[in-house]
């Protein structure tokens, strides 16, 4: 019996597998509002048979989007155009959706990755001023962002639990909380970005208060049956920088909060960083959260064979594998997973003619419709 495909509870949320599909940015979206881009984006890969997908990060205000075409849910016509997306995907798949709650900070008014994803210059269209913990620019050359004083800390927790209520009514299985990849909540974390001086800054208890906080309003503003659960970047590999002491110790007060995983990533708060690349070279932090925190944690980073993703699992080192790009590059990566590891994977009837002629047991019936 395969481990992969072996059922996984996240809280009270059950997965038919040990598969998840990362929340993946998509930069087509018109004032935060998703189109039909992200109807078909999230159509084909509902049709996978991962066990979870997370939407990609969404901003919970428009200053809080890396760029002007991310995804958000911070009004009424973001919100109703996410229901028409996920009414269709809920249509025609049973697979789990959860969503990533995400705010850019200093990372915001960007470009695109494919228009090279720099910041947009003040003045220009897509830009506006990005905020911060401290009022120190991502890269050299940028517009330095508005450090954020009491004021703004209080506007940012209530954009998360806004929109952690408008997820809360879309019917969203579960919530990731985006404190990873040098965004708002990572920047707080990491001395590198964090150099304030009051209570949300200096030691570690205080840099890491704010996305506490976060977590806390976030946990209590939705439904108390469906978890919440952290992405964190485990280390900035840049010295002097967040490491995975720190990363311990911040998985230990989100459990200590209720929540229900940690999906653990690395890096992205500075362009110094010195990042040794291989396949799966963030697992062993995602293996050391999961013996010294004792939470369920999601391994991801350069996870592309199923018998790697089994090996993780089977060895103890992670709960589940989370696939960005492997997924993107096939999306039907979980039904050739199950081929070679001899185990079988949920998939429409109007696909189970697909199946190779040595694989004719591959697939099992599912429930491919309303739910």
């Amino acid at each position: 019996m395969s481990k992969l495909f072996e059922p996984l509870q996240i809280g009270a949320l059950p997965l038919a597998n040990r598969i998840i599909i990362a929340p993946m940015c998509q930069y087509s979206a018109s004032e935060g509002s998703a189109g039909d881009w992200h109807l078909i984006h999230l159509g084909h890969l509902a049709l996978s048979g991962a066990g979870l997908l997370i939407v990609e990060a969404t901003a919970v205000s428009a200053e809080g989007r890396i760029t002007a075409g991310d995804l958000g849910l911070y009004s009424d016509a973001n919100e109703a155009a996410l229901a028409r997306v996920l009414g269709a995907v809920r249509e025609n798949s049973p697979i789990r959706i959860g969503m990533q709650l995400a705010h850019a900070g200093r990372k915001a008014s960007s470009r695109a990755p494919w228009q090279g994803g720099a910041q947009v210059p003040l003045g220009q269209p897509g830009s506006w001023r990005a905020v911060a913990p401290s009022a120190l620019p991502h890269s050299p050359g940028e517009e330095p962002p508005v450090a954020l004083d009491a004021a703004g800390l209080a506007k940012i927790r209530a954009d998360f639990v806004m929109a952690a209520r408008r997820a809360a009514r879309l019917g969203l299985d579960g919530l990731e909380i985006h404190a990873a990849h040098g965004y708002l909540l990572h920047q707080f974390l990491s001395p590198i970005a964090n150099k304030r001086t009051d209570d949300y800054g200096g030691s570690l208890e205080n840099r890491m208060r704010f996305p506490l906080e976060i977590f806390d309003v976030v946990r209590a503003a939705f439904p108390a049956e469906r978890p919440v659960w952290a992405r964190i970047s485990a280390t900035d590999w840049v010295p002097g920088g967040w490491d995975i002491e720190g990363t311990v110790a911040l998985s230990r007060a989100l459990k200590a909060r209720g929540c229900a995983a940690i999906h653990v990533s690395s890096g992205g708060v500075s362009p110094q960083q010195s990042i040794k690349v291989g396949p799966g070279y963030q697992v062993p932090f995602a293996q050391r959260v999961k013996a010294e925190v004792g939470l369920p944690t999601i391994a991801v980073g350069l996870i592309t064979e199923a018998e790697q993703a089994e090996t993780i699992i089977a060895s103890g080192e992670a709960d589940a594998i989370s696939l960005a790009r492997a997924m993107l590059y096939d999306p039907r990566w979980p039904w050739h997973a199950a081929a070679k590891l001899g185990a079988r994977v949920a998939a429409p009837h109007q696909y189970w003619r697909s199946q190779p002629r040595e694989y004719k047991d591959l697939f099992e019936n599912a429930t491919f419709g309303a739910r």
